[in-house]
């Protein structure tokens, strides 16, 4: 075997080494065919941080260690999938635009850093989030909070985007439940998340040892608990569009009542902060 065999691929390899960079490169890929592939990615990471968890038995914090990776893939599941049905009635000129592109190339590498710390960390059995007891794991813990900024002011700008896509095959309700969803879920991410990243945890106040919690989400139902209102501020994306597309299908305009929706969601969700940050919990038990 001469040299030349040892650095040239063969070439029947390189269909498929093509083929891989072509997959590894999003910013060269169609935008929709980008999102379809990031909800696909992060549902076969949840099937499999599912069954490490099946397979694993060791706990943190009262839970199963691949437990808070497997919420995180489940939630780039459902941001990818409001995303992609968004993309798919954008113009062709908004949806495959630098602005979208350069968008989507954040928002890749950020859930990609961010998955595979989170994983990493709890393979190893320990804190990914919460966790500044070295500088390695204070710089990745900042990382991860850059990374977050990153992802919610993509979605921001996506409902601007679409919001503003005059040629988007969108109902009148559906644009503005689209943008009004988008850029709510991302000021109120930013205001709640941004308060809970820096207080050291979720809860204020000390629950109890094998005290009541939401099941499955493991909510507090004995002091007050962050998350609560975390979930609402993410999922405003998801609430207002899908009135919005109740109310076209119903034949109405529902401006009005859409603007009114936004105000009571963001009421209600910095309402459950409130309560959280006083101390009190969602329910008590």
């Amino acid at each position: 075997m001469n040299s030349l065999s040892l650095t040239r691929p063969l070439p029947t390899a390189r269909p498929a080494l093509a083929a891989t960079a072509a997959a590894m490169a999003p910013a060269r890929a169609g935008t929709l065919s980008t999102l379809w592939a990031l909800s696909g990615f992060s549902l076969a990471l949840l099937l499999g941080f599912a069954a490490a968890g099946a397979l694993d038995a060791r706990a943190l914090d009262g839970a199963n260690v691949w437990l808070k990776p497997a919420k995180f893939a489940l939630s780039f599941v459902v941001l990818y999938l409001t995303m992609a049905l968004v993309a798919e009635r954008l113009s062709a000129a908004v949806r495959d635009g630098r602005v979208m592109r350069g968008v989507l190339a954040v928002m890749t590498a950020a859930t990609a850093f961010e998955m595979a710390y989170i994983a990493a960390q709890a393979g190893r059995g320990v804190q990914s989030h919460f966790s500044v007891h070295t500088p390695l794991t204070a710089l990745m813990y900042a990382l991860m909070g850059i990374g977050a900024v990153a992802l919610v002011v993509g979605i921001g700008i996506v409902g601007v985007l679409a919001w503003r896509d005059r040629a988007a095959r969108f109902g009148p309700a559906l644009r503005l439940g689209v943008g009004l969803g988008f850029v709510l879920s991302a000021v109120l991410t930013l205001v709640v998340a941004g308060y809970l990243s820096s207080q050291g945890g979720h809860h204020v106040g000390t629950p109890s040892p094998g005290s009541a919690t939401v099941p499955l989400l493991g909510w507090s139902l004995e002091v007050g608990d962050l998350r609560p209102a975390h979930f609402l501020a993410l999922h405003a994306m998801q609430a207002l569009p899908l009135l919005g597309l109740w109310l076209d299908r119903r034949g109405r305009s529902g401006t009005g009542l859409l603007w009114a929706a936004a105000a009571g969601y963001a009421a209600l969700t910095i309402g459950v902060f409130v309560q959280a940050w006083m101390g009190l919990p969602l329910l008590r038990m």
